[in-house]
């Protein structure tokens, strides 16, 4: 059974559609649902790497010196709508700092079911950088993770 479910919002397209099939979810299963919106800080250059790529770090929290009130306040009145045609109330939860670990702390404190995370096909350099939130989120959660794929995006 999924009692609660938690969707990753950032306001992109692959968030969106997370959104949607959280909301689809939450009707069939009739769960709750929590939102959360990750504010990451901006990552911190430590080393200048090979071929001019830098290693990064994201400074914790606490560190945050600005906490993007109006990008939160943005996203909660846009999930607010958008999951009021669905007839779903979610919670919305607004945090600071690294977004995998962000959600699955929000994911543990509501003792969720399922993880519904956007993502896109990210590019080389981002694969071998970085990685991607969603992969990260799945290979960390507690609970099952939904990646939801966004359509490729038509230039």
């Amino acid at each position: 059974m999924i009692k609660t479910i938690l969707a990753g919002y950032d306001g992109t397209v692959g968030a969106e559609h997370a959104l949607a099939r959280a909301a689809e979810l939450a009707q069939a299963f009739r769960s709750k649902v929590v939102v959360v919106s990750v504010a990451a800080p901006d990552p911190v250059p430590t080393i200048s790497g090979a071929f001019g790529l830098a290693a990064y770090y994201y400074p914790a929290a606490t560190q945050v010196a600005r906490i993007d009130e109006a990008v939160w306040q943005k996203h909660r009145e846009h999930v607010e709508a958008f999951f009021a045609r669905s007839g779903v109330t979610p919670e919305f939860a607004a945090v600071s700092g690294r977004p995998v670990e962000e959600i699955l702390d929000v994911a543990d404190e509501h003792d969720v079911d399922l993880i519904v995370v956007g993502t896109r096909e990210p590019g080389l350099l981002e694969r071998l950088l970085a990685g991607s939130v969603s992969q990260g989120v799945a290979r960390r959660a507690r609970c099952d993770v939904l990646i939801v794929h966004a359509p490729e995006e038509s230039g």
